[in-house]
């Protein structure tokens, strides 16, 4: 099959681009598979073991489409196109959601009346190996920590009352939009933006993330990625959370004090929680549930029979209780 994968992004990703680095491990893993992989992106954009095509912003995306293309699969704005196609809904949005709509999580379907999903996959042998090493004892967040919804003031209240130190990665000392409050926690190391190395050192040596997330979280690669490298997950129950968090790999609740005994009980083991991301949620894993719905696509079968939303769902953020 020839399949076209279109995003507005440069690739590959070093730093942050949870997205970009989806997309990328995707198209390995489909041309692994034998199937012949075209990048449609932006300009710099570089691969070696497929092909490429320098996106043209100015132009439609029906005339950058090869004719010899079998199917593209959109992970940026969507355009109407002659060619069949599938759409991956990475994040959350309030535009109509067409019928062949991809999401990343039962959950983040639900929301928008749909049913179709396929859970994010990374390509683990770009990762560090995984050490099993002692643990120090320190937790972690990573995320966006400017976004409120990513509540890493939750994470430092909760590390703190639990007596843990704690690493933030994709937050600063100093964030107007969250307040100088975030200065005053000497337990917490702020790291910012980290590239892959740091964030492999960091979580290596952690024992597990923190991530009391107020909003529904349509997947969330910081969880996956943690689980790798063997830190299970303390955690909201919201969005899709309670798919990918089982009692053996971390622990849910909205309520503060109960996460905070949880962190302050740690009793997971970290090849197990190793291991279930390795198996689960790899790019090999996630290329085939997609190369399913590119067979229901062509074969002229609609993937979501669309239901009533409520985009509320999402919109309302659900406060961390205390007790």
């Amino acid at each position: 099959m020839k399949i076209l994968l279109y995003i507005r992004a440069k690739l590959p990703v070093v730093e942050y681009g949870g997205t970009e680095r989806v997309v990328w491990d995707l198209g390995f893993a489909l041309q692994t598979m034998g199937h012949q992989v075209t990048f449609l992106a932006l300009k710099g954009t570089i691969c070696d073991w497929a092909s490429v095509q320098e996106l043209n912003p100015t132009q439609s995306l029906e005339s950058q489409v090869p004719d010899d293309i079998d199917l593209v699969h959109f992970h940026s704005d969507f355009e109407d196109i002659s060619k069949p196609y599938v759409i991956t809904q990475h994040g959350h949005c309030q535009s109509e959601i067409n019928p062949n709509t991809i999401f990343v999580s039962k959950k983040h379907a639900q929301i928008y009346g749909a049913q179709c999903y396929v859970y994010n996959g990374l390509n683990w042998n770009n990762y560090q190996g995984f050490q099993t090493k002692t643990k120090q004892e320190r937790f972690h967040f990573l995320g966006k920590a400017a976004w409120r919804a990513k509540n890493v003031q939750g994470a430092i209240d909760i590390s703190k009352a639990a007596g843990k130190k704690l690493d933030v990665m994709g937050g600063y000392r100093f964030n107007f939009k969250m307040g100088i409050r975030l200065s005053l926690d000497s337990h917490v190391r702020f790291w910012g933006m980290v590239n892959d190395h740091q964030k492999a050192d960091v979580m290596q040596s952690s024992k597990g993330l923190i991530f009391p997330v107020t909003w529904h979280e349509p997947f969330g690669l910081a969880i996956t990625e943690s689980l790798y490298y063997g830190c299970p997950v303390f955690a909201t129950t919201h969005g899709s959370l309670p798919e990918l968090i089982d009692s053996d790999v971390g622990y849910l609740s909205n309520v503060e004090s109960e996460l905070v005994q949880a962190v302050s009980d740690l009793q997971f083991s970290a090849l197990r929680c190793h291991e279930y991301a390795r198996d689960q949620f790899n790019a090999d894993v996630m290329a085939k549930a997609y190369l399913d719905k590119y067979e229901k696509v062509l074969n002229a079968e609609v993937l979501n029979e669309l239901g009533p939303r409520n985009l509320n769902n999402y919109k309302k953020l659900a406060y961390l209780r205390q007790s």
